[in-house]
């Protein structure tokens, strides 16, 4: 790549392509953290250069909690991304936010247990030594999330500005029991891979958002079927065209955006004296902390 690509899309479940893209080549990666889901999908969108991922590989063949999601991450800021819209599948926990529609959340609650959430834990790939603490009290970009909404707007889709979203583990569905505890927490609704996606993000100083696509209302709803990949499939292939028209949209709306309010977000994270950080960690991590060492 000649110049950086400042924007990136992840698709997920039903989403493994964006048509609307012109001048396309794939980039093959690799990573300090391995390789990423699948090639980078890069094209011409409104006059901006942009990365496509598909999340789960095309052809959806990576388990959530089997995705390299740091490699996926480490991939985009490679090619120069400060904006990455992600496109997620999701059930519903509350009767106004109904399937079919598009919520765009701005908080995360976490109920993993298997996976790797951050760049800076990993004695295997060599990047102990450096510890760093990210703020990820608003866990979404407020600026990516409001030009997400606008975005979906356009579609004339319906579209919920702001909402909880739960990850849980996967690949198995929700029990009544869970489905019923996260509405008594007043989550708004569930899904598998925002987690750690959007920390690791907020590690690599992305701006992150998230256009999450309502394909069912989870296990709780007495008076609606449970859900079953068959229900999940159908509402998807009516979600797809409109997913990637929304974010579409975004990027006209991010053509011209200044750098992303995120650029500086290790600043004040990273507790380790800089003395003690082995060089070699600082090689493997260069493209997140090298400009907040002296070499």
């Amino acid at each position: 790549m000649t110049e950086p690509i400042r924007f990136g899309v992840i698709g997920g479940s039903g989403v493994y392509q964006m048509k609307t893209l012109s001048d396309v080549e794939e980039v093959e990666l690799d990573t300090p953290f391995g390789k990423p889901s699948d090639a980078y999908i890069v094209g011409t969108l409104h006059g901006q250069r942009v990365a496509f991922l598909a999340r789960h590989g095309r052809g959806h063949r990576i388990s959530p909690t089997r995705l390299n999601q740091r490699a996926n991450i480490y991939g985009f800021k490679m090619l120069g991304v400060e904006y990455l819209i992600a496109v997620s599948a999701c059930g519903s926990l509350q009767e106004r936010i109904r399937p079919g529609d598009i919520v765009i959340p701005d908080q995360l609650y976490d109920r993993t247990r298997l996976r790797a959430l951050s760049f800076f834990d990993d004695p295997e790939v060599g990047t102990d030594g450096l510890v760093a603490h990210v703020s990820v009290a608003t866990p979404f970009c407020d600026f990516l999330s409001d030009i997400c909404f606008r975005a979906v707007e356009m579609t004339e889709a319906t579209a919920h500005q702001g909402g909880g979203f739960v990850t849980i583990e996967g690949p198995r569905f929700s029990t009544r029991a869970e489905s019923n505890g996260f509405r008594q927490l007043g989550l708004d609704i569930i899904g598998m891979t925002t987690t750690p996606e959007a920390f690791l993000a907020r590690e690599a100083e992305m701006s992150y958002a998230c256009m999450a696509h309502v394909t069912d209302y989870d296990v709780w709803h007495e008076t609606e079927e449970a859900v079953t990949v068959e229900a999940v499939i159908r509402v998807l292939m009516r979600n797809a065209e409109v997913a990637v028209e929304a974010v579409a949209n975004a990027i006209g709306l991010l053509a011209g955006s200044g750098p992303s309010p995120y650029a500086s977000a290790l600043q004040d994270a990273l507790i380790t004296d800089k003395s003690t950080v082995p060089p070699a960690v600082v090689d493997r991590l260069d493209l997140i902390v090298g400009k907040y060492f002296d070499r």
